[in-house]
C-alpha cells in the first residue's frame, strides 16, 4: 500500500519524481506530480498537480498526463484520487476531470483571488480508483 512506502521514505510534503510529456525533438510541454493527499490514515488517497505549457494547451497533453497519472496511482496502490484546489474558472480542467470520472464534492467559496475576476470559488474533486 502507498502509505507504508511514503512513511518509510519520510514523506514530508515534497513531490514524488515527476513524469514529463515531451514533444518530439522539442521542449517539455507538461509535467505532473503524484503524492498522497494526506499522511498516515489518509495516505491511500492520491493527490496530483499538473502544468501544461500555454502553447500546448488543447492539444491532448493534459489528458494523456491525466490518464498516465491515474494508471500510476493505481499501480502505486492508491484507492482514490482527490484534487483539493480546482479553480472554478479553469473550465477546461474541470471538464477533463469530469470526463475522467471525477465529481465535485465540495466548494470553497471565494478561496482563489483571480487576477482579473476577483475572488472565485475553488472545487474539491474526487474519484475512486477501485
Amino acid at each position: 500500500m502507498a502509505s507504508s512506502r511514503y512513511e518509510a521514505d519520510g514523506f514530508s510534503g515534497t513531490a514524488t519524481p515527476s513524469p514529463t510529456v515531451p514533444r518530439e525533438a522539442g521542449p517539455v510541454v507538461g509535467t505532473y506530480i503524484l503524492r498522497p493527499n494526506q499522511l498516515g490514515a489518509g495516505a491511500h488517497v492520491a493527490n496530483a498537480a499538473f502544468m501544461v505549457a500555454s502553447d500546448a494547451q488543447r492539444s491532448g497533453v493534459g489528458r494523456r498526463m491525466a490518464e498516465h497519472c491515474l494508471d500510476e496511482a493505481r499501480r502505486m496502490g492508491f484507492c482514490a484520487m482527490q484534487f483539493n484546489f480546482v479553480v472554478s474558472t479553469n473550465v477546461p480542467a474541470i471538464h477533463l476531470w469530469e470526463r475522467l470520472g471525477f465529481k465535485i464534492v465540495g466548494t470553497l467559496p471565494g478561496a482563489f483571488h483571480h487576477p482579473e475576476k476577483g475572488y472565485v470559488d475553488v472545487y474539491v474533486m474526487y474519484r475512486s480508483l477501485l
